[in-house]
């Protein structure tokens, strides 16, 4: 049984289509992780080359003149990659090898599974959770009348009162 009918594989989805699904999914969820460290990466770069600034004037006011100059000179406002800054790094990654997993994922998923996302994962969750206890219901919606849960998740597992 799934979750629920957004998660239902489509009738005639073969498990070998479902796995190789995930399988991207898996790859898309490493691509939005490595972005986001991306992200980090522009924003603490950002941080130290404030910070480098603030240094030149510090060692300026200390009187080490030419050592503030060539932090100010060499540091402050310097490219990280050939000809770009951070901002240009996040841009040509969101709107090239970003943009194509994402494109790519979305596509497989419209062709082969009507557009559903996490068949496998749903799969896995249904497969993993305890029927009927707390805490393992299908689906937030879920409530105790609900075959799939119980108020008394002892019972649902079979505990025997003494055990419980």
């Amino acid at each position: 049984m799934a979750i629920d009918d957004r998660h239902a594989r489509p009738e005639g989805l073969d498990d070998a289509t479902v796995e190789a699904l995930g399988k991207l999914s898996e790859a898309l969820e490493c691509i939005e992780q490595a972005r986001g460290m991306l992200y980090g990466f522009h924003r603490l770069t950002g941080t130290a080359d404030f910070a480098a600034g603030e240094a030149a004037e510090l060692f300026r006011e200390a009187g080490h003149p030419e050592l503030a100059e060539r932090v100010a000179s060499e540091l402050v406002g310097r490219n990280v990659l050939k000809g770009r800054w951070t901002f240009q790094v996040m841009e040509e990654y969101d709107d090239g090898y970003y943009a194509d997993v994402r494109r790519l994922e979305r596509e497989a998923r419209e062709q082969l599974a009507g557009g559903r996302r996490h068949l496998q994962e749903a799969e896995l969750k249904e497969q993993r959770r305890t029927a009927g206890r707390r805490h393992h219901e299908r689906r937030p919606d879920s409530d105790p009348g609900d075959p799939g849960v119980t108020k008394d998740p002892d019972t649902a597992v079979g505990r025997p009162p003494e055990h419980r």
